[in-house]
């Protein structure tokens, strides 16, 4: 279950008691932080924690000033300087990461269709990344604005209706585009009817998607830790008994397809991994899969030797791979990190999903030079 979906889960179960809880949003960063823009957490009244917003420094003082946000129902924006010693002794967070971390705290409005929790529980199940437009200050005239939200669902989307200022709203329209095209989000000041407000741009993208080619043992622990990472993942097996729901539960879906209907089988964008232990049907998937430029990672159990034979296969049938298709293939699939059983070698699969979608080299952090995120980007929110 992803931190989202334990966030909705603990939002239900405090909405049908009916007492009030709290939302707290990292909405900026500069220098260095445990969590990035777009990290949440929810606060109920009687101080249950679901999410987080650090790595247990802000938490506490969080707490504190979330009951007192759920008392007055008024929205705070709180920074946290772990630059200067004297505010971190004050607030009692004791950060150590050299960094400054602004919060926006509010009260979660239950009777308020677009409350900030229910915007994003629209957006769990969408297949493309969105933005989440916050304003979280206003200032003088539009002080009453603090706070509106608005979603960006398209990147063909013609106008937004977040202010009464049509010039704003398609300023803010337009970088919101750039935004969700560079997937990339931002925090911005904007005038406003000649008044200032702080806006965050947020891109949320979709939970990825991974479909495991096998249905055997060792399929079972890499669906488990994917899942657990909040991926949607799908099993596909031409072996009826070993491809069923009762092996696999936690699958979004799990199909029977024989080797020969693979042809006909609609692919599933995002990440493949082909673990059948049958070399004709990982032959077949790959000759289907390759070519689907949606699929932009294509794992494959075994050894070197059995990546070097599958190609070799395909060069002979006159199937030439381009250097772009040749980048998405990964086999042997996995980091070397020494594993040996079934859960360890998911454990090293799982970890290159990660570092290819992330766009990051794998490595040791202690022979990283710099900043272990990007200090000069925001980085994206993921389900």
């Amino acid at each position: 279950m992803s931190e989202l979906q334990r966030l909705l889960t603990a939002y239900d179960r405090q909405r049908s008691t009916q007492k009030p809880c709290a939302l707290a949003t990292v909405t900026e960063v500069e220098g260095s932080s445990y969590r990035r823009p777009g990290a949440r957490m929810l606060v109920t009244e009687d101080g249950q924690l679901t999410g987080s917003i650090s790595g247990g420094c802000l938490e506490g003082d969080a707490l504190r000033r979330a009951r007192k946000v759920m008392l007055t129902g008024q929205s705070e924006t709180i920074i946290y300087d772990s630059t200067d010693i004297e505010e971190d002794l004050q607030h009692g967070a004791q950060l150590g990461c050299e960094g400054t971390i602004h919060i926006l705290l509010e009260q979660v409005d239950y009777a308020d269709p677009n409350n900030p929790v229910e915007l994003l529980r629209k957006t769990f199940r969408q297949d493309f990344p969105v933005v989440l437009i916050t304003i979280l200050t206003a200032k003088n005239s539009i002080s009453q604005l603090a706070g509106k939200r608005v979603l960006v669902t398209d990147k063909h989307q013609q106008e937004i209706k977040l202010t009464d200022d049509f010039a704003a709203d398609a300023l803010i329209l337009q970088d919101a585009l750039q935004a969700l095209t560079e997937n990339q989000s931002l925090t911005q000041n904007y005038r406003i009817k000649e008044a200032s407000a702080r806006l965050f741009l947020e891109v949320i993208l979709p939970a990825p998607q991974l479909t495991i080619y096998g249905a055997g043992n060792d399929a079972q622990p890499l669906l488990r830790i994917a899942v657990g990472l909040g991926w949607r993942v799908h099993v596909m097996d031409g072996r009826a008994p070993q491809a069923t729901v009762q092996r696999f539960p936690e699958a979004e879906t799990v199909q029977v397809v024989k080797l020969d209907d693979l042809q006909k089988q609609q692919f599933r964008p995002g990440y493949a991994v082909l673990m059948s232990h049958n070399y004709h049907y990982d032959y077949a998937v790959l000759r289907q899969l390759i070519p689907v430029t949606f699929v932009n990672y294509i794992g494959i159990l075994g050894p070197k030797k059995k990546t070097d034979r599958l190609l070799n296969d395909l060069q002979k049938s006159d199937f030439m791979l381009s250097d772009a298709e040749n980048d998405r293939l990964y086999g042997p699939v996995g980091l070397n990190i020494g594993a040996e059983t079934a859960e360890e070698i998911a454990v090293a699969m799982m970890a290159e999903l990660l570092a290819v979608r992330h766009q990051t080299k794998a490595g040791f952090l202690r022979e990283l030079d710099g900043p272990i995120h990007s200090r000069n980007i925001i980085a994206s929110t993921e389900l």
